[in-house]
């Protein structure tokens, strides 16, 4: 077991600082072997073509309830078992299939792309709002309340949440962190609330999965699959905003034709991919991977980030929403709304520019498997 190596500790460094835990894993090989948050030994893929063989590999799963027996849920991250909730992100194979074919119109670039003059509206409303309010020459800290504001406002224009509700949404969201249990169950009944109001609106993509799942699929389901889709990509988007305006005003604004928006975007993600590591997944039995037997129920997580960027910051293979029947549901609908608001700052806030030199930002992680995001990133929007 590489003790000396723990990927999970939390940190504070420069945004052009990567954790070093990601070279080092890289350094130490193919398949690397660590000590998991919740105990035990887990098993970090490091190399890019055994990633795409483990990611599409049936033999491991993503049921929780393939975790290792003494796991504590909420240390490591899961969620429940297959058996006591069905999910997206639980399910394989053939359930998994039809379930994602339910939500897969939704969030095609087509079904993404119906939104996108609402996404630029709404970024431009915030960042007007912000800009009128703050006196010209001070800086206003984006990452205080606009990179949560922003991707909150754009899942529930989505899913026909009504907008007066997206402060909601944002407590629910951040208390779903919470280790004290009266929290953590207040927030999952927020979110029930909050998909019983996007249901009864019905003018979004939640009242358009409801009428696409099986007549049978109860309630709970139902406002279950919701949760996922206003929390699952929040903390993720939250970060990736962050970097994608940091960077934004530190390498120039791109052009505003599509093509030109996108790339940036993509660059952006490429640099600072969303989430360090897939999530996880379990040996099903026992497996011979990379020249190690894997013992049935051992976890194994894909290092996305020392994949997608080499340790010279070059960018690396193209992981950043995985691959396989599981690659990430909601990527366009991330980097849509990451063009629209790049698009909003360079066609309403062409003099914007940081208030402070980018080398002097700060990332920092929790810790676990969540990635980093900025500590403050304050924004001279005009004047």
């Amino acid at each position: 077991m590489s003790d000396k190596i723990d990927p999970f500790v939390p940190t504070e460094r420069a945004i052009t600082e990567h954790k070093e835990a990601h070279a080092d894993l890289r350094a130490a090989g193919r398949l690397v072997q660590v000590e998991a948050p919740a105990g035990g030994p887990a098993w970090i893929v490091t190399e890019a073509e055994l990633a795409r063989q483990v990611l599409t590999d049936p033999r491991f799963v993503k049921d929780p309830a393939m975790a290792p027996t003494d796991w504590d849920r909420r240390t490591a991250g899961l969620e429940r078992p297959v058996a006591e909730q069905t999910s997206l992100t639980t399910l394989d194979g053939a359930e998994h299939a039809r379930l994602r074919r339910a939500h897969a119109p939704m969030f095609s670039a087509r079904g993404i792309g119906r939104f996108y003059d609402r996404m630029l509206a709404a970024a431009r409303e915030l960042l007007a709002d912000l800009a009128a309010t703050t006196p010209a020459g001070d800086p206003v800290d984006l990452a205080a309340d606009f990179t949560s504001r922003f991707p909150m406002t754009v899942v529930c224009e989505v899913l026909g949440i009504p907008g007066d509700r997206v402060d909601e949404a944002i407590t629910a969201c951040r208390n779903l962190f919470s280790l004290d249990p009266d929290t953590f169950s207040a927030a999952m009944a927020a979110f029930g609330a909050l998909a019983d109001a996007a249901l009864e609106a019905g003018d979004g993509a939640a009242a358009e999965l409801r009428d696409r799942l099986p007549a049978d699929t109860s309630v709970e389901d139902l406002r279950y699959f919701i949760f996922l889709i206003i929390f699952a990509g929040q903390p993720t988007m939250e970060a990736s905003l962050g970097f994608l305006v940091a960077d934004l005003l530190h390498h120039g604004m791109p052009g505003t034709d599509r093509k030109e928006l996108d790339a940036f975007v993509q660059s952006v993600l490429r640099r600072h991919p969303p989430a360090p590591f897939t999530l996880w997944r379990f040996a099903e039995s026992e497996v011979e991977l990379a020249g190690v037997t894997l013992p049935p129920r051992a976890p194994v997580l894909v290092d996305l980030f020392g994949i997608n960027v080499d340790t010279d910051g070059r960018p690396g293979p193209d992981l950043v929403f995985g691959v396989g029947n599981h690659y990430c549901i909601g990527a366009q609908l991330a980097m849509v709304q990451m063009r629209a608001l790049t698009q909003a700052f360079a066609e309403d806030h062409p003099g914007a520019r940081l208030a402070v030199a980018y080398p002097d930002l700060r990332q920092a992680d929790i810790g676990g498997t969540l990635g980093s995001r900025l500590t403050a990133l304050p924004v001279l929007l005009r004047g």
